[in-house]
């Protein structure tokens, strides 16, 4: 069986089939109208699955950048896309495609994927984070989302942090503030800067620590790729936690998987 997998952002989207493996087969992308009509983007999306769809295809999982109700499928407030305020889109697309649909935050997409294929393969409690404009993240149980009443468990980007909340010290957003860019930080070598963002990244450790104590944390989004730039600092906020055995045992890795979060949204209708 292949599954068709849909990665809605603000800026692109991305499709792909994928079998049961994890691997994509063929894949295709548009940059997202995000300043149109819900029907434009809609538009965009099944222009997408109509050039991927086949009789092999078995369902169709969606990741959005939004709240989810993922048990009935419907979009609310779709970062960066104003005009998606509340889209029941697993109708839409079951009724379009007669398929099996499921719809998911893009950030569980990315943990889903990187758990079944990735990284975090066979660990029982691992949480995933994504590091770039902003910050999400998920928990992981046994290869399982845990998704919360309205999808929105473990959202800790939101949770307050020193002046403003842990996203804005983890992300693009901190190296902004500090007048440059992450990537023109890693390309400066700006030591500094990535020493003071690692340790801020090292808090965030700390509280997911007391949240969740996961097994491993897995970093994903544009900032993990210059994991090795701040990974000292972290380490060292880190092992300020007041359990040594607790940070001894703990794994922490940047991943290496290339389009986790539309594989995932694929896993969202393989099961």
């Amino acid at each position: 069986m292949k599954y068709i997998g849909i990665d809605l952002g603000g800026t692109n989207v991305r499709a792909g089939v994928v079998n049961g493996s994890g691997e994509i087969v063929s894949q295709n992308s548009m940059p997202c109208n995000s300043g149109g009509t819900e029907n434009e983007v809609l538009e965009q999306i099944f222009a997408l699955v109509d050039g991927l769809d086949s009789p092999e295809v078995a369902g169709i999982g969606v990741g959005v950048p939004s709240v989810v109700d993922s048990e009935n499928g419907i979009v609310y407030n779709a970062a960066n896309i104003p005009s998606w305020k509340e889209v029941h889109l697993k109708e839409i697309l079951e009724k379009r495609y007669g398929k099996k649909v499921a719809i998911n935050n893009d950030a569980n997409c990315f943990s889903l994927g990187v758990s079944r294929f990735g990284e975090a393969k066979g660990v029982g409690i691992v949480v995933c984070a994504t590091l770039g404009t902003g910050v999400g993240s998920t928990l992981v149980i046994d290869g399982r989302i845990f998704n919360g009443h309205n999808t929105g468990a473990g959202e800790i980007g939101s949770i307050p942090y020193l002046e403003h909340d842990y996203e804005y010290y983890c992300s693009s957003r901190f190296f902004i503030d500090a007048g440059t860019t992450g990537k023109d930080a890693a390309a400066k070598g700006h030591g500094p800067v990535w020493n003071r963002f690692g340790a801020h990244v090292g808090d965030l450790v700390k509280m997911i620590l007391f949240a969740f104590d996961p097994e491993m944390i897995v970093f994903g989004g544009s900032i993990s790729k210059a994991f090795p730039l701040f990974e000292e600092s972290m380490w060292r906020t880190v092992e300020t936690f007041p359990y040594p055995a607790t940070v001894k045992r703990l794994r922490i890795v940047p991943t290496t998987m290339e389009s986790a979060g539309l594989i995932g949204a694929a896993c969202l209708v393989m099961d």
